[in-house]
């Protein structure tokens, strides 16, 4: 079972979002922001200068960070992908999303690349498949813990 949804604050367009993604093995019955996530995701390499991405991390979690430089959280495991060159070498834009899925994939191992792969292949058009899937894969071998 997966939940996903977005949260969006008053701020102006462009500022950062929050999302928020539950994966169980049983029935998802709640619907609320997670306050203590097992992994933090961050797709905007700027946002750990301005804001504590971490913030309610359980001890031991995970964050997967596009980016080239680690952020400091004593008590996590940082993972880092710099899926914004992966974006543009392979997308010819600076679209991280399915770069950033196989980050997850690798430092989460919750999910096979495979999967991730299938995924894709389910959700885009078949004109966007193939460089998705290259992106995910790439970003797959590229991610490393800090």
């Amino acid at each position: 079972y997966v939940q996903a949804f977005p949260f969006f604050g008053a701020e102006r367009r462009g500022a950062p979002v929050l999302a928020f993604t539950r994966v169980s093995e049983t029935p998802i019955s709640v619907h609320t922001q997670i306050y203590s996530p097992d992994v933090v995701v961050v797709l905007d390499p700027t946002l750990p200068k301005v804001v504590d991405v971490a913030a309610g991390l359980k001890p031991g979690g995970l964050v997967v960070l596009n980016g080239k430089e680690p952020v400091q959280v004593p008590h996590a495991r940082i993972f880092c992908v710099d899926a914004n060159s992966i974006a543009l070498e392979i997308l010819k834009a600076p679209i991280t999303n399915t770069a950033m899925l196989g980050a997850v994939a690798k430092a989460t191992g919750l999910v096979k690349l495979e999967s991730v792969c299938e995924a894709i292949r389910s959700y885009f058009p078949p004109r966007l498949v193939e460089k998705n899937i290259e992106a995910a894969r790439v970003a797959h071998e590229r991610t490393v813990e800090a």
